[in-house]
């Protein structure tokens, strides 16, 4: 299916995950072993013992990004390249993690020295030069970098602990949310142990488990606050809408760059994302190449870029970046599922007016590394058509025949007013307050909501397993958690498009 803009392959890039790449086999899906395999074990009253290394599933370190707060504009290059590069850090020692479960097994102390001890090390020199990245361009680095050095083992019905993140006022907590992983199930985590291989789903992804999916009718109506900093229109405000209609990727756009997070580094969200309004979006692009390139919104004023990670059947179709990193050589594996609908709109202010975006203007809701950071940015929502009072943050839905997957996506829509973007890409727009007005002398901008609806064959679980699941594409060693959702924005409208956008809100009415 469809091309991948991909340019080039940086020097960095091409190091990256060499040992996820080796691990490649048939689709380019990494195989796992059996992580519970040859271990001790006992099974009275669903009691299990296990060696220490065996539990390890995954590797949670500090999200050192969401850390930098005052990082020069000079320094932003070199400090975004080696952020990349810890993330690449994580997902090659997490192919190690994933590739050396038989030594595991037999050694409680593999995972600390042989994975976890050199990670460390890589990651003390990467956090040196993030520090002197910063004094270069005129900065004070924070003390005690070296602090984020150090990550842990985890296991995969563990909750991330928070240590990779901080709420900034940007989260929607409050949620009654448990990490992405819900009840054990007394499987520990999704661990079979009868005899096949831990979340291989026949096609060698590592996740998702049958205790990530939740049957829609078991969901609450109303149990999550969609007025909490979610659907901030409201009554007392701005009350109008601009809806952008802006396919559902027709044009085939996939890469596994982030803009964003990750400018200028081949790879940087190592997993694929579907692309609907600017036609160049690619790592290398430049502000003057969004602002020059195609667009396909209805509405050629609007050149935003509104992009999201796919979301994949794991059926066992070879699809084209099958053995890409990114693809199949990270885990994201299967059939590429593309939106029957996007809709996107933006909307008013519950207190005020709103003001115009900014050009180029950046915003990230969700966390794609929400499931070893803790929740505090969680955001986006899975739900099924004829159910959408009902919506969950950390499971997949089963729908019932007849209905479809829901992913939604609230932005933050609350603006500093002075900055296109901030050194951790989240501190210069927040949500708004309890009362639907904005902090701290922040001004409320128009909130952009994105709406995904797909056609998804429902998943079978039976006996604690899952067959043909899908999932969201994400860093390997988030495990296809739901709860890493996330979604992407630029805002490339010209001026008379984005003035034409409040005017509508301001006014009252509902335009397109």
């Amino acid at each position: 299916m469809g091309r991948n803009t991909r340019k080039r392959r940086s020097p960095l890039a091409t190091k990256v995950v060499a040992g996820a790449a080796a691990l490649a086999v048939g689709g380019g899906g990494l195989v796992w072993a059996n992580f519970y395999a040859s271990a001790h074990e006992s099974d009275s009253s669903h009691h299990r013992t296990r060696s220490a290394g065996a539990q390890v599933a995954t590797i949670q370190c500090p999200d050192v990004g969401q850390k930098l707060r005052n990082v020069p504009r000079g320094a932003r290059p070199g400090v975004d390249k080696e952020l990349a590069r810890l993330d690449e850090q994580i997902t090659e020692a997490y192919a190690r993690l994933a590739s050396t479960r038989q030594a595991q097994s037999g050694d409680s102390a593999y995972v600390q020295n042989a994975i976890l001890g050199p990670l460390k090390s890589k990651r003390t020199a990467a956090l040196d030069r993030i520090g002197i990245n910063i004094r270069r361009g005129g900065g004070d680095a924070p003390g005690g970098l070296d602090r984020f050095a150090e990550c842990r083992g985890m296991g995969a019905d563990q909750p991330g602990n928070g240590d990779g993140d901080g709420d900034n006022g940007n989260g929607n907590g409050g949620q009654d949310q448990d990490n992405g992983q819900g009840q054990d199930g007394g499987q520990d985590g999704g661990g079979q142990d009868d005899g096949q291989n831990q979340g291989d789903n026949g096609n060698g992804a590592a996740g998702p488990f049958a205790d990530d999916f939740v049957d829609i009718n078991d969901v609450q109506p109303n149990s999550r606050d969609l007025e909490n900093g979610l659907a901030a229109n409201g009554d007392g405000g701005s009350t109008g809408s601009f809806t952008a209609v802006c396919g559902v990727n027709e044009n085939n756009l996939f890469n596994s760059d982030n803009l964003i997070v990750a400018p200028g580094v081949d790879n940087g969200a190592h997993h694929t994302h579907d692309y609907v309004g600017n036609q160049n979006n690619n790592a290398f692009s430049s502000d003057d190449d969004l602002a020059g390139a195609d667009t396909s919104c209805q509405n050629q004023g609007d050149k935003s870029t509104y992009y999201w990670p796919v979301l994949r059947l794991q059926d066992g179709t070879q699809e084209f970046d099958a053995n890409d990193l990114g693809g199949g050589a990270e885990g994201n594996v299967g059939k590429i599922l593309k939106a029957t609908e996007a809709e996107i709109k933006f909307v008013g202010n519950q207190q005020s007016d709103v003001v115009a975006m900014p050009k180029f203007l950046r915003i990230i809701t969700g966390d794609a590394k929400a499931f070893t950071n803790g929740v505090a940015n969680a955001n986006s929502s899975f739900s099924c058509t004829g159910f959408e009072d009902r919506q969950v943050t950390d499971k997949y839905v089963l729908c019932p025949e007849g209905s479809q997957v829901v992913r939604t996506s609230n932005f933050q829509s609350c603006w500093d007013g002075q900055n296109i973007d901030s050194a951790n890409h989240r501190d210069h727009v927040a949500f708004v307050q309890q009362d639907g007005s904005c902090a701290n002398g922040f001004q409320a901008i128009p909130q952009l909501q994105v709406r995904l609806v797909y056609d998804v064959p429902a998943p079978t679980v039976e006996n604690g397993q899952v067959q043909n699941p899908y999932a969201v594409d994400g860093f390997p060693e988030q495990l296809h958690k739901p709860i890493t959702d996330h979604n992407d924005f630029i805002n490339v409208m010209d001026e008379n498009l984005m003035n034409e956008v409040v005017d509508c809100i301001n006014g009252g009415e509902d335009c397109q």
